[in-house]
């Protein structure tokens, strides 16, 4: 019949749009309290009696709470399914949010900041494995842009929020770290509507609830590719095991090194922007930081335009060493005020544009069957190394200055684009339900056919 039409072949529908947008409450909550953090514990210093050493402890809380949540997160989705926990997680993130308004001690905010990053891991991994699954091929890169766009928003939401309100009395911190929640709720009717991925069914051996559910939503001239090859679900090798098999080994490496090389720097600095310029004698510290925040979403959108045309490794390596160069000459050229404003902002632009590639370049690394796991590894990975970086960055600038420590986020970008340069493979033009190893004791004979595909 030549009328029909392969899955990931399909055109751009209200569908694929309503399913990213559902998949942007969730980046945009979280891009909030992440930038919404460093402002807070600034003007909760005096209420809290926080030290250096608990301003550090809050701002890694969630980065920590992430990386133990996009950990269990992997598994778990890739074994029971997307759906539930992107159905519901946003529900308790906000009553999660709305508890902030009442702490009265710095370990209870850091319980609370710790389980809010705990709930956005597992929302990272499974909006982005989702949010993949559902895209057409052909317009992959752009529409898990749009989630990279909504989480620069979000971020940059954080601080026009907090620069606006900061005046408003003595719990104007409390109020910035409750709004995060807001978003969140607003999101929760869409997420409701979601069906299963269909290419997860299909690696689970569920093809007729797969077909099912692509003939509902796109009706019935559309087919499933059948997979190159389906899970096994004995569980004879775990699936960490076979992210570091042989046949996987590079691309894990690759997936964990990249993210976490881009994010060391981008939420260290981010995080302690106004306490960096100031540092660097920006006497406006805060509308310093508003420039660098609007200068992420400006990046974050430039990203989602060229995302598709570039190949994923130029676009990779490019960004990393064009945002060490700018770094570097933030940390080195001795700039007056405007120009290290300037310079600052040319790096947020930079690596904000970079930010789309952890949501487009993991979930192309990996099969159906392994996604989860590997995006939530690599998840994990950027989130313990930047989690380490955020704690440390407030007492490096105070103990060895803030040029050395900009020199080490220097350093960090050179290794992630030499990394890169050497190792990334090319996975533009990847098709997701194919993306199988071709030899591996876990996995059983592929599919003769394509399921729901009329003979010719």
């Amino acid at each position: 019949m030549s009328g029909q039409v392969a899955f990931e072949d399909l055109p751009l529908s209200r569908f694929h749009i309503r399913t990213v947008f559902s998949g942007t409450g969730g980046q945009f909550s979280d891009g909030f309290v992440l930038g919404i953090i460093g402002i807070a514990v600034s003007m909760a210093a005096g209420p809290l009696q926080l030290t250096a050493l608990w301003m550090g402890l809050l701002g890694a809380a969630s980065l920590a709470g992430l990386f133990l949540g996009s950990l269990c997160a992997g598994p778990i989705a890739d074994r029971f399914g997307r759906r539930t926990i992107f159905a519901w997680d946003m529900l308790l993130f906000a009553v999660i949010s709305a508890s902030q308004f009442f702490v009265t001690s710095p370990e209870q905010l850091l319980a609370l900041r710790l389980l809010l990053g705990l709930v956005l891991g597992f929302d990272y991994v499974v909006s982005k494995s989702l949010v993949t699954e559902f895209a057409p091929r052909r317009y992959r890169g752009r529409l898990l842009s749009v989630l990279a766009a909504a989480w620069a928003a979000g971020y940059v939401a954080a601080y026009l929020v907090g620069f606006a309100i900061r005046e408003i009395g003595p719990d104007a911190w409390r109020l910035m770290l409750a709004l995060s929640g807001v978003p969140a709720l607003l999101i929760l009717p869409l997420r409701l509507g979601v069906p299963e991925s269909p290419i997860w069914l299909m690696a689970r051996g569920r093809s007729e609830e797969a077909l099912a559910i692509v003939r509902s939503k796109f009706g019935p001239h559309v087919y499933l590719p059948a997979p190159a090859a389906q899970a096994n679900t004995s569980g004879q090798q775990s699936r960490w095991g076979e992210l570091f098999s042989r046949r996987w080994r590079k691309n894990t490496l690759v997936g964990c090194v990249f993210y976490t090389c881009q994010v060391i720097p981008f939420f260290a600095l981010g995080t302690f922007a106004p306490k960096v310029l100031e540092a660097l004698n920006v006497q406006d510290k805060f509308a310093g930081g508003l420039v660098y925040n609007v200068l992420l979403l400006v990046g974050a959108l430039l990203g989602l335009l060229v995302i598709d045309r570039l190949s994923r490794r130029v676009f990779l390596v490019g960004t990393f060493y064009l945002s060490a160069a700018g770094l570097a000459v933030l940390a080195y050229a001795g700039f007056g005020p405007l120009g290290t404003i300037l310079a600052f902002g040319f790096f947020a632009c930079v690596m904000a544009a970079a930010v789309n590639l952890e949501f487009v370049y993991p979930p192309e690394l990996f099969p159906t069957h392994l996604r989860a796991s590997g995006i939530g590894l690599a998840v994990a990975a950027s989130r313990f190394g930047s989690a380490v970086a955020t704690f440390l960055l407030p007492v490096a600038v105070q103990q060895v200055g803030v040029h050395a420590a900009l020199g080490v986020c220097v350093g960090v970008l050179v290794v992630g684009g030499v990394f890169c340069h050497l190792f990334a493979p090319e996975t533009s033009k990847e098709d997701l339900s194919g993306v199988t190893p071709d030899t591996d004791p876990g996995l059983s004979p592929a599919l003769s056919t394509p399921v729901g595909r009329t003979p010719k």
